[in-house]
């Protein structure tokens, strides 16, 4: 074997071949793959072969289309059968109209069906209960193991080569980055190593020292006697049972998600331990816990309580915390990790090999891949514990309706503010993010004008929300933002290093705030956030909860490629941030401190809050005149008491996020991975004004000044129905976008969304947006909707 190649990759399952495929397609030619055993003798061979392409998630969505491409293309048994998904209940049919607005922007041929046509296209289902349905024409199914050597077959003619029967047995690293491999047959001297071990992936992770959080997870189906003649049935889910079905000859496989799984090999106290010899093999039948699974299918297919069982499959399939992939590059540089499928593995696995490609050759994913990287997994995801809990939640509630606001409940509370306590005794209603416990808002609170949104949107809707809101407009606000992720960046290059990522100008005066941007190398918006200079080597960033993370690894891969000496820290847990936002929010602070707050917008300074030091911040993202308030968080409860105790007179209110999100909708401020990400620029978004195009930074000349589209503010004519995201939107009776984010706005009494729309679509256009499968009218306006 050779003892050197550019690229290995470890794995040879459906996503190993996949990616070894895709690179070959990039000329990438000293590619070396390999398998421990025999190729698809992971989780591969024993998949059931689904290929449903339409998710909740933009990206996936298109991942998942052009893996049906691909597949019209392999000699691997696929079968374009088609796809109906139930409803039986209102709720669910609902969630099916919300998707096939979804679709729309897809150009997926989704579309509602009756239940006589449901029956129609499946004659084994029993209709009763059933209220409606979805079908999908272009969905599928394709034998696994087939795709698989289809795909190992075109890497090799690719120029890959494909090792089987070859054991790594660890990762070499020095200075940072990885550097080789050791396997039972050799040593390998590389570039780049890619993970693609399937639920051996954490395993050869921790041989990196890498976190790769994911749990093999038992899941069951059957394979069926043969018991009818229909040629060509679709596939078939019932997601309110739980069950799905397939076509096998003239029988069928159904499987499910039951509500009592069983995590396998990895438990709360343990990682991951999967049996070195455990090679093409199932496990044990367990036919009591797939009982309910059992009693669910016959409910729906009559006929599955009197044919007869062929054999049922017990394979481990690797399961991530969240039920998205892990893609990406790692901490350690040229680590990459491509696992954790979460059972849809087959249906991605085209679209998993070709992004993952685009990223290894150029640098960053040519998508938006935010949600699937694995940076977005924070520290707690380093215990087994917390693993365990995030992925048998995720597992067992895998069919369940997603409504609005929807919380999860396994792990919690795990990170919590030092107001936390002050919190639950007025009251509080938490949601959660990245681990942390954040108010949603004030049980206290809910009183006032009832202006719940219809349908979907009214679910989790609180009046709370509403009075919140309009306090902070009238008089003053105080929000708990510590869960805020804070990016320290400090050292001799840390104002060089910053200004080449950030297309606005930060390293200015000692006690400047600077909203920005960090662009990728195609413009698009890898980072948004806040950077303050606190000293001449010393910076303080501050980002999004649940971006911290991935923006961390960002800033530090940056400084590795322009080989800068600069510290780049986590800080998130060292400090509190309370803000303070409203009419009154001056008369309120003014009285707490001896310092002058005559220090303009976008400025710091260090003050004396009551008893506690801070650093206030003079920045808004509600669009109301206060501050950002920073303390050491011994420091927290005691400042925010004293906040309270001083405001009360004043008519000061305690609010959630919630409450912000309404605030800032009316104000026209981005949220990133929602109205922003690496797929928007700058220009593109509205936010030109941060760009410094006289300066060198990184994404700058992939920039254009007069983009093809904009991102533009939209109100509809009905205020109570509130579109969330996804929802198409139509110019002329042609679909041409959709809604990035939505909601209702209190203080402009408006149902507000942003969509991006051509740029010669201007304000005063009329648009029409799909909110649960009504067309609302809609026009174009300048924004913000509050100035």
């Amino acid at each position: 074997m050779s003892d050197s190649a550019r690229i290995v990759i470890i794995g040879g399952g459906v996503g190993g071949a996949s990616v070894a495929y895709h690179l070959t397609q990039l000329g990438e030619r000293d590619v070396v793959l390999l398998e421990r055993d025999e190729l698809t003798s992971g989780s591969t061979f024993h998949s059931a072969g689904l290929v449903g392409q339409l998710r909740a998630d933009p990206t996936l969505t298109r991942m998942n289309q052009y893996s049906v491409e691909l597949y019209r293309t392999l000699d691997a048994g696929w079968t374009e059968c088609g796809g109906i998904k139930l409803a039986a209940t209102p709720e669910r049919m609902a969630e099916i109209r919300r998707q096939i607005g979804w679709a729309r922007t897809f150009g997926l041929p989704l579309e509602e069906i009756s239940v006589a046509e449901a029956v129609e296209l499946f004659p084994l289902m029993d209709p009763e209960g059933v209220v409606g349905a979805a079908y999908l024409p272009t969905d599928g199914q394709i034998d696994p193991s087939q795709l698989c050597y289809a795909l190992a077959a075109r890497a090799r003619e690719g120029g890959a080569a494909i090792r089987t029967r070859t054991r790594v047995l660890g990762v070499k690293t020095a200075n940072g980055r990885v550097t080789g491999v050791r396997t039972d047959q050799g040593d390998i001297d590389c570039e780049i190593v890619v993970n693609c071990g399937g639920m051996f992936a954490a395993e050869i992770g921790r041989m990196a020292g890498v976190r790769v959080p994911i749990v093999p997870m038992s899941h069951q189906y059957v394979v069926t006697d043969a018991f009818h003649d229909h040629p060509a049935l679709p596939t078939l889910r019932d997601p309110d049972l739980l069950v799905y079905y397939r076509q096998e000859v003239r029988g069928l496989v159904m499987g499910g998600y039951e509500r009592t799984c069983a995590p396998w090999t990895a438990g709360e106290g343990s990682f991951d331990a999967v049996p070195a010899d455990f090679n093409g093999r199932l496990l044990p039948e367990d036919w009591p816990r797939f009982e309910e699974i059992s009693a669910n299918s016959r409910i729906r297919v009559p006929a599955m309580a009197d044919v007869g069982i062929r054999k049922m499959i017990n394979g481990p399939e690797a399961f991530t915390p969240d039920n998205e992939f892990c893609l990406g590059e790692t901490e350690v540089g040229g680590f990459f990790v491509a696992a954790g499928f979460c059972a849809h593995g087959i249906a991605g696995a085209g679209g998993i090999g070709k992004v993952m490609a685009e990223w290894i050759v150029a640098g960053e994913p040519g998508m938006d891949l935010s949600h699937m990287d694995i940076r977005r997994f924070g520290r707690q995801y380093r215990s087994p514990s917390y693993t365990v809990k995030r992925a048998v939640e995720n597992y067992e509630t895998y069919y369940d309706i997603r409504y609005p606001g929807h919380e999860r409940s396994a792990g919690r509370p795990l990170r919590v503010s030092p107001a936390y306590s002050w919190h639950q005794a007025h009251g509080a209603v938490f949601g959660e993010k990245a681990g942390w416990e954040r108010v949603n808002h004030y049980a206290a609170d809910e009183k006032g004008e009832d202006e719940r949104p219809r349908g979907w949107a009214g679910r989790s809707w609180s009046p709370a929300i509403g009075a919140e809101h309009r306090a902070t407009r009238t008089t003053a606000g105080l929000f708990d933002e510590s869960s805020f992720a804070k990016i320290e960046v400090t050292g001799p290059d840390a104002a060089a290093l910053l200004e080449w990522v950030c297309d606005n100008r930060v390293a200015r005066d000692v006690g400047a705030v600077t909203y920005t941007q960090a662009l990728n190398g195609r413009g698009g918006i890898e980072c948004d956030f806040t950077v303050t200079r606190r000293a001449e080597d010393e910076f303080l960033v501050v980002t999004g909860t649940a971006f911290g993370t991935h923006d961390l690894g960002w800033l530090r891969k940056q400084a590795a490629r322009k080989g800068a000496t600069a510290r780049i820290a986590d800080v998130t847990g060292q400090y509190a941030c309370f803000a303070l936002w409203g009419p009154r929010a001056r008369d309120i602070l003014s009285g707490l401190t001896p310092d002058p707050l005559d220090f303009p917008f976008m400025s710091a300074r260090e003050l004396t809050v009551g008893d506690v030091p801070v650093l206030a911040l003079r920045v808004t993202f509600v669009g109301e005149h206060g501050w950002e308030l920073y303390c050491s968080s011994e420091y927290g409860l005691a400042l925010w008491r004293t906040l309270w105790g001083a405001g009360e007179p004043h008519g000061l209110v305690a609010g959630g996020y919630k409450a912000i999100e309404s605030l800032r909708l009316e104000k026209g401020y981005r949220v990133w991975g929602a109205d922003i990400g690496p797929e928007t620029t700058p220009y593109e978004a509205g936010l030109g004004f941060c760009v410094k195009p006289e300066k060198d930074f990184l994404g700058r000349d992939a920039l254009d000044p007069e983009p093809e589209r904009r991102l533009r503010c939209l109100t509809l004519a009905d205020p109570r129905a509130v579109a969330l995201g996804n929802e198409p939107v139509r110019v002329d009776g042609r679909v041409v976008s959709r809604v990035t984010s939505g909601g209702y706005g209190y203080t402009a009494r408006a149902s507000i969304a942003y969509a991006y729309l051509a740029a010669e679509v201007a304000p005063g256009a009329e648009v029409e947006i799909e909110v649960e499968g009504a067309w609302v009218p809609g026009t174009v306006v300048k924004g913000p909707v509050v100035p």
